[in-house]
């Protein structure tokens, strides 16, 4: 680890850039005493938020309860980098590999989910640094151009307006030396503040008539029957329905933990580019972009011309849901050795935040919703990192199983299938140990980190 780096992480906030912001709209009130409810969602992430808010404008008459454990978007969702894409599925290719039967229906559920989603930012007025760019992505190897060629050819034949660049095309949206080509979706997909949009969310909720109450960790479900009784630490919710929108949380059910593994995603905020600093780099076209790299990084900018830029995923023993090492600024060190590799004509830009938080991982790497207590109960998880859009379909699904609506997708295997088993610990922990080692250095080195990761794609999980 060179000097240079530590010193880029010289008074940084291990904290995510996205929350550390005065705008933050006060907290709700604790739920305390008993009450009734006609649906109760648990989590005050973005699953829960699209939860309330669907199920006012669908059912209007509904009395709907949100709990959230602390504040809403202090989870997963206030964590996210931001990046707006249009598949429901963690992109076309994973689509096709889970799916490929109803891969054309999936595609139409992605476009109306997008549609759905900027009707709801201008019908509820939502601020949220919105930027409908596109989404890149760029190839960091000549080795990695005929993949990325395929997956060109992929969105053509479903009607994407895509874009393949060659190396000096590339380097002319955004300038690295690293990048052999790139691959870019013009329509359907872009950034977003996440907090911010999370935010503009609760106020929606709040607004239609949603209970929301916030700093009510669930503490206990139980069954009475034809209703669910949620338990918080100071009140009771009595309720013919609950979904789910938990994430990695643990609500009590043992096999939910056996669907969704709890993976850590870290991320860096640069302080903002200088326009000299922004010339360096071009980037006019402010896309979100993900390269090709086994342990893949992701990045975008901020209304402030600050790079959000992440990747180096991790796992800790039985999901550890606040590791020591998520507080210490040497567990960023190496992030930010890709930043610079990817970007070395900003070695004179330092970060300014630096957080990492849990996904929910699973084995199609992307949306389910499963059913527990009797059906009274819907799961909705497994994003695999790409909820900021999807999460609004997820929702949506989920609302749909909970009421028994008969709608397009209840036919598909997306609603009715949901992910495979993952080993318990310490099975789980040793596995991901191997994967994520094999991650480092698979793309120079190959030999039997390529060998194992082919062998875990075999087995159906997503790399």
């Amino acid at each position: 680890m060179t000097n240079a780096v530590k010193k880029s992480f010289e008074d940084v906030k291990l904290f995510p850039y996205w929350l550390d912001n005065p705008a933050a709209p006060q907290v709700e009130r604790e739920l305390i005493g008993q009450t009734e409810a006609d649906l109760v969602i648990v989590g005050g992430g973005f699953t829960g938020l699209w939860t309330a808010i669907q199920a006012k404008e669908l059912m209007p008459h509904l009395d709907v309860v949100l709990i959230e454990a602390g504040k809403v978007a202090y989870g997963a969702s206030g964590r996210a980098g931001g990046i707006i894409s249009t598949s429901v599925m963690h992109g076309l290719p994973n689509a096709t590999r889970v799916f490929p039967k109803d891969l054309d229906i999936l595609e139409q559920f992605g476009h109306e989910n997008l549609d759905g989603f900027k009707a709801s930012v201008t019908r509820y007025g939502i601020d949220a640094d919105l930027e409908w760019n596109g989404e890149m992505t760029v190839a960091v190897d000549e080795k990695h151009l005929p993949h990325l060629r395929e997956d060109y050819e992929l969105h053509r034949r479903h009607g994407h307006d895509v874009v393949l660049l060659d190396r000096e095309q590339a380097q002319a949206q955004l300038a690295s030396p690293v990048y052999a080509g790139a691959m870019w979706s013009r329509n359907r997909s872009g950034i977003v503040h996440p907090a911010k949009m999370a935010w503009g969310l609760k106020a929606a909720a709040l607004s239609l008539g949603v209970r929301l109450y916030e700093m009510s960790p669930l503490t206990r479900m139980e069954d009475c029957g034809t209703t669910m009784l949620i338990h918080t630490q100071a009140g009771r919710v009595r309720t013919p329905r609950v979904l789910l929108g938990t994430g990695t949380a643990q609500v009590g059910i043992k096999d939910i933990r056996s669907r969704v593994m709890q993976v850590r995603d870290h991320v860096l905020a640069t302080r903002p580019l200088s326009p000299e600093q922004m010339d360096r780099i071009g980037w006019k076209n402010r896309q979100g972009v993900y390269d090709t790299r086994t342990q893949l990084n992701y990045y975008r900018l901020t209304k402030d011309n600050r790079i959000i830029f992440g990747g180096l995923v991790s796992y800790h023993f039985d999901g550890h849901d606040n590791p020591a090492a998520d507080r210490n600024e040497a567990t960023y060190f190496k992030l930010g050795e890709a930043f610079y590799k990817t970007f070395p004509q900003l070695r004179d830009l330092g970060f300014s935040h630096a957080w990492g938080g849990p996904i929910d991982y699973c084995s199609r790497g992307a949306v389910f919703a499963r059913r527990y207590f009797g059906e009274k109960v819907v799961y909705v998880a497994g994003y695999t990192g790409f909820g900021v859009a999807g999460s609004r379909f997820g929702a949506l699904m989920g609302l749909n199983i909970l009421f028994d609506r008969d709608t397009p997708e209840r036919k598909l295997d997306i609603s009715t299938q949901g992910p495979s088993w993952i080993p318990p610990e310490p099975l789980r922990w040793a596995g991901a140990k191997i994967t994520f080692h094999a991650f480092d250095g698979a793309d120079e080195q190959g030999g039997w980190k390529r060998m194992w990761i082919s062998g875990i794609k075999r087995l159906g999980f997503p790399m």
